[in-house]
């Protein structure tokens, strides 16, 4: 069974970090080839186990236990290979393996150093997410979350030797740990509610939390109701998704992690880091199902993150700078579909989304490095003349990500409001204020989209650089058109439109394939658990489609010509201007980076010295104390060893002396 060879999906990579770290410095390309075979092999290996699992259904298997308890709780690690991980395993493996060619050329056609330690960080980069996408329980998870988290600071401060990058990937590091923090006190809940922290089987905790609610099964609530329990438990383990995937309020570490490489970026971004937290609220989807809170904080938290990132990046002047905004109002958008009941949705849209975001920031790095590593778009314009397969490419990417038709993100993203639609339609007014949320985000992005493509590649040059751009290599330009064809087709993996419409079967293959596997682990099961009740325009599915699919693409439309227009000429600065206070606003980011630098400075720190000046005087001084008493009373007592027998003789006497005296007393002898 292929299944048995799952670990090395996570080993190959591993070795391509030991062998980077250890002789990287003597390879050919400073280790970007054997980062490259081991990508591909992961690669090879994920395809492998994604026809397994087609044939033979889940594998799942117990590779290590480290720890048993007498009460039965068990810690191990193990694989869980079923059609949700291997999807998200060929899109971890393909990413990585396109981001080490195009490093070719943007890190070592470049000239830059300490090449060797950048190879080793994308292999344990894309190690940990391989590990995290395969674990078969929730503390293996948590582990390589963890490992995911250090890479991404060791890759974003990759550049220490600058002033800001050691800074964003400090940043990134404590805020992303303020919202692991919950998620480690989740991780001890569901271990000390259910006694374990399996994903599958019929001891998994999602089903036992099912059973619970079912009232068939009795669990430690510590004095709450099963209903309440659970869901606190499952909003400590949101707590870091939101962190990972940067949702408000922890998404101010996304876009100061720019400071990174750009390759680095396309792989956070579309596969890694920001896609772990949607990725384990999809694989412990039947937790969240059993909740209609949790899933209601969710999709809140999705729409408005959505809504509130896309604001943003309408005038941000770095390139790199928009697509982070961008990624964290689609990673948004994903979490408003699984909140809404639209697990498949999602999920597919966390695919599409990874190709075209790869392709976004692999093309923003062609055009820094055509730029002399400039990123202001102030300064761009023009090429599309010098780069045409690069601006073909990038114009595919934005037209996925702006969600027009017939490109990838179209489809994902109007598959998510599709599903928030039918079911805030249903009765549910929570999941009505996020889709208005979501649908009013769709027009800032295709304005902020088009705005980046119109000032980067269209108009006349504005500056010497644009006049004279740097030449592209093979190695950068090759991954552009991979993941282009990918921004323009993959969305015919799940054409549920048209079979709504059509009245076709067997379009919707994505939906098929997340309904295999384990029964507790597929979108039907999670359908019928799912509070949501559906309701239609006009009484039907087709209409609701229809009329959802054609205001979604009128108001993508819209905001793209809006960018079109406004910055098709070669002077963009009058028209941000336009927007005063408001642009002001979100060029500043509503103030939030400020705000929470207030929090550290005037409540966290004060707070955090007042603890320590406390565990210094009183907790330490207690134990400082005593050991000073005892060593003061040590100190007398070890006078007595002199060494010479007859003072022993005369001690020996006198306590014994001593202790006839004392009994004579208390036995009333005088």
């Amino acid at each position: 069974m292929v299944g048995a060879y799952s670990p090395l999906v996570v080993a190959l990579p591993f070795a391509a970090f030991v062998i980077a770290v250890a002789v990287g410095g003597r390879l050919p390309r400073k280790g970007a080839i054997v980062g490259s075979i081991a990508s591909a092999g992961a690669l090879g290996l994920s395809v492998l186990l994604a026809l397994e699992v087609a044939t033979t259904g889940t594998y799942t298997a117990t590779i290590w236990r480290w720890a048993a308890g007498s009460d039965g709780v068990t810690l191990s690690f193990g694989v869980l290979v079923d059609p949700l991980s291997t999807m998200m395993l060929i899109i971890v493996s393909l990413i990585a393996l396109l981001v080490h060619i195009f490093s070719l050329g943007y890190m070592n056609d470049e000239g830059e150093r300490d090449l060797p330690r950048y190879y080793a960080g994308l292999g344990l980069f894309t190690a940990s997410m391989l590990g995290f996408v395969i674990a078969d329980n929730l503390l293996m998870a948590f582990m390589f979350f963890e490992l995911v988290g250090l890479c991404s600071y060791l890759l974003i401060g990759f550049w220490y030797r600058e002033e800001a990058p050691p800074s964003a990937a400090k940043k990134a590091f404590l805020v992303t740990r303020f919202g692991d923090y919950f998620f480690l006190i989740g991780v001890v809940a569901v271990f000390a509610t259910f006694g374990t922290a399996k994903f599958v089987g019929p001891m998994a905790f999602p089903v036992l939390a099912e059973a619970a609610i079912a009232g068939e099964l009795s669990v430690r609530t510590f004095g709450f109701a099963p209903q309440t329990w659970i869901t606190i438990v499952g909003l400590l383990i949101l707590g870091g998704v939101i962190g990972k995937s940067a949702q408000f309020p922890l998404h101010t570490w996304l876009p100061d992690a720019m400071e990174g490489p750009t390759p680095v970026s396309a792989l956070i971004h579309a596969a890694t880091m920001v896609a772990a937290g949607v990725y384990l609220v999809a694989r412990m989807y039947g937790f969240y199902a059993v909740s209609p809170d949790a899933l209601a904080v969710i999709a809140l938290v999705g729409g408005f993150t959505a809504l509130f990132a896309a604001t943003m990046g309408v005038v941000k002047r770095e390139i790199k700078q928009v697509l982070a905004y961008s990624t964290i109002s689609q990673y948004g958008y994903m979490l408003l579909g699984l909140g809404a009941g639209g697990y498949v949705a999602a999920t597919f849209h966390l695919l599409t989304h990874a190709f075209f975001k790869a392709l976004l920031f692999l093309g923003a790095g062609a055009v820094i490095i055509a730029m002399h590593h400039h990123e202001d778009m102030w300064e761009m314009g023009g090429l599309r003349r010098h780069m045409p397969v690069t601006y073909v490419t990038f114009l595919a990417g934005s037209l996925a990500l702006a969600g027009i038709a017939p490109f990838a993100g179209f489809w994902s993203k109007d598959e998510i409001l599709y599903e928030t639609l039918i079911h805030a339609l249903g009765g549910s007014p929570v999941l009505l204020v996020a889709f208005a949320m979501g649908l009013l985000a769709v027009v800032f992005t295709g304005f902020y989209t088009f705005r980046m493509v119109m000032l980067t590649f269209h108009g006349a040059p504005r500056s010497a650089h644009a006049e004279q751009p740097h030449a592209i290599g093979t190695s950068m330009r090759a991954p552009l058109v991979v993941l282009g064809a990918l921004a323009v087709t993959a969305g015919a993996v799940n054409a549920v439109p048209l079979q709504k419409l059509t009245g076709l079967t067997d379009i919707d293959f994505l939906h098929q394939w997340l309904d295999g596997g384990s029964t507790a682990l597929t979108a039907h099961h999670y359908a019928e658990l799912l509070p949501y009740t559906s309701s239609y325009i006009g009484g039907g599915a087709p209409t609701t489609v229809l009329i959802g699919a054609a205001v979604s693409l009128a108001l993508a439309s819209t905001g793209a010509l809006a960018a079109v227009v406004l910055y098709r000429g070669s002077e963009p600065t009058a028209h941000t201007d336009r927007l005063g206070a408001v642009g002001r606003l979100w060029y500043n980011n509503y103030r939030l980076d400020e705000f929470q630098v207030h929090l550290a400075r005037g409540i966290t720190l004060p707070f955090a010295l007042r603890l320590n000046g406390f565990d210094q005087r009183g907790v330490d001084g207690i134990v400082n104390g005593v050991a000073s008493v005892a060593m003061a009373v040590g100190d007398q007592v070890k006078r007595l060893q002199t060494g010479v027998v007859g003072a022993y003789a005369r001690v020996i006497t006198i306590g014994v002396t001593t202790l006839l005296v004392v009994i004579a007393v208390i036995g009333g002898w005088v």
